[in-house]
């Protein structure tokens, strides 16, 4: 076997881990893997603003009120009145939603999260190096992207009319 198809091999392999990490978390929790990342981060704070959020996951406010939307209505979080600032709402995870956190599988970037930090310096930077290549030579280094492993989109649809 040749390198190309090597590494053709790989990407399939990382694509098709992503893929079934997506279905065991739908399975689990009813959650997308963005949906998860919101939760872990309002669970991880007493309460977070929805600019924070979305600054946190590099995503507009539009996707961030489109995510907790969502999770309001599984009832994992809760949007509250600010105490310091009336115009600001918070969001705050509930109960049901800090009990999803303890049975969801175990997430895909933070298994890779774990094994990227073990990695010596130079290893990190050549892998972020290879990394970035390979999104350059897909033509995808313009896109926009956050740190959230998954193979569909995370923005809010749009709406059609």
């Amino acid at each position: 076997m040749d390198r190309t198809d090597e590494s053709l091999i790989a990407l399939r392999r990382i694509l098709r881990a992503t893929e079934l990490y997506e279905r065991d978390l739908a399975q689990a929790a009813g959650l997308t893997p963005a949906q998860l990342r919101v939760l872990q981060i309002v669970a991880g704070r007493l309460s977070v603003t929805p600019k924070a959020l979305a600054t946190q996951m590099g995503v507009s406010q539009a996707t961030v009120t489109a995510l907790v939307d969502k999770l309001v209505a599984r009832g994992f979080v809760q949007r509250l009145p600010s105490e310091a600032d009336r115009r600001q709402t918070n969001v705050v995870a509930s109960e049901a939603g800090r009990a999803t956190l303890e049975n969801v599988p175990d997430a895909l970037q933070q298994r890779y999260v774990r094994a990227f930090d073990r990695l010596e310096d130079w290893e990190q930077a050549q892998l972020v190096s290879s990394l970035e290549r390979v999104a350059a030579m897909l033509n995808a280094e313009g896109l926009d992207a956050s740190p959230v492993l998954t193979t569909g989109e995370i923005h809010a649809p749009r709406k059609r009319g």
